[in-house]
């Protein structure tokens, strides 16, 4: 297939559980308007999903993770895939609506803007619970409350729906490989490659919530449990973000954030949604904890990483 929005996108896989998933996504890469010109899949060390993948998924470029095991190092083989001016990136458990790769592409009119983003729905398959905060979306990798509404420009957006200048991408060395996701634990690999591509170009990144994605939500990650540990490990990887880009303001949206959290809580009690309320809470708290424990015991565990 050839289109002519001068766009790849790469989608990273690692599960033959998520087949399904990673067929829709593909698909609906392919449904664009105008449709990008070559859709990259990388399967992340996995022979036996690589071979499937390359047997039924015609059209698609198919190619192994080259680098470390992760979604960081799958997303930089599949930029390096490409020869396109502008990169998409799609996870393996999202769709795309129509018009979310034009809606990704539009702002780069602006010579200005290094990357974009667009809004993500979350998919719950077991229906959302009645106490998750709009404003902790971002728990399951969904566009939250506070986020802007129309086109605007933003510090970062999210690797699961986001579109970036081939060259600058390349420039920075892309994504950190290694900050990503870690077995249970995550870390802001996405934030960080927005820092670092800003900081090097001068220039800004823009979300526009015209370009949605729907992204799963499986069961496992809509109890409460997960909530907190969720919340935690943003604490930790915020830090360590922090660590790794200091001068850049790195945690200046944080802050913002933060500070407009007890407005949420009275909003949520007054609108008759204790359980909100006291998620919000739940959530800040563990999120302070995972920030406190990665500011005391942080450099001590990652010294001994680099060790080991």
């Amino acid at each position: 297939m050839t289109g002519t929005a001068g766009a790849s996108v790469v989608i990273p896989c690692y599960s033959d559980r998520r087949w399904d998933q990673l067929v829709a996504a593909v698909g609906s890469a392919w449904a664009q308007t105008p449709p990008p010109d070559r859709v990259v899949v990388v399967v992340d060390h996995n022979d036996r999903l690589l071979e499937r993948a390359c047997r039924e998924l015609p059209g698609a470029a198919v190619v192994a993770n080259d680098s470390a095991r992760g979604a960081s190092g799958a997303r930089n083989t599949g930029v390096r895939h490409t020869d396109t001016a502008f990169i998409a990136l799609l996870d393996d458990d999202t769709t795309a609506h129509p018009g979310w790769l034009a809606g990704l592409l539009a702002p780069f009119a602006d010579p200005a803007v290094v990357g974009t983003g667009g809004a993500i729905n979350p998919a719950w398959h077991r229906g959302r619970p009645a106490w998750f905060p709009d404003e902790f979306l971002w728990v399951v990798g969904a566009s939250y409350r506070g986020m802007p509404t129309t086109s605007a420009p933003v510090r970062n957006v999210w690797s699961e729906s986001m579109a970036v200048r081939r060259d600058a991408f390349l420039a920075v060395g892309g994504f950190r490989v290694g900050f990503g996701k870690l077995g249970e634990r995550a870390r802001p690999e996405d934030t960080d490659l927005c820092i670092r591509m800003s900081a090097a170009s001068g220039g800004h990144w823009v979300y526009n919530p015209a370009a949605v994605i729907d992204h799963i939500v499986p069961a496992a990650r809509s109890t409460f449990g997960f909530f907190l540990a969720r919340s935690v490990s943003e604490g930790r990887g915020k830090i360590e973000m922090a660590r790794l880009n200091k001068g850049r303001q790195s945690l200046g949206d944080e802050q913002g954030y933060v500070r407009d959290l007890p407005r949420a809580v009275l909003r949520n009690t007054r609108d008759g949604r204790p359980g909100r309320a006291l998620a919000l809470i739940a959530g800040l708290t563990a999120a302070g904890a995972g920030a406190g424990y990665e500011l005391v015991f942080g450099s001590r565990n990652n010294s001994e990483e680099v060790a080991a």
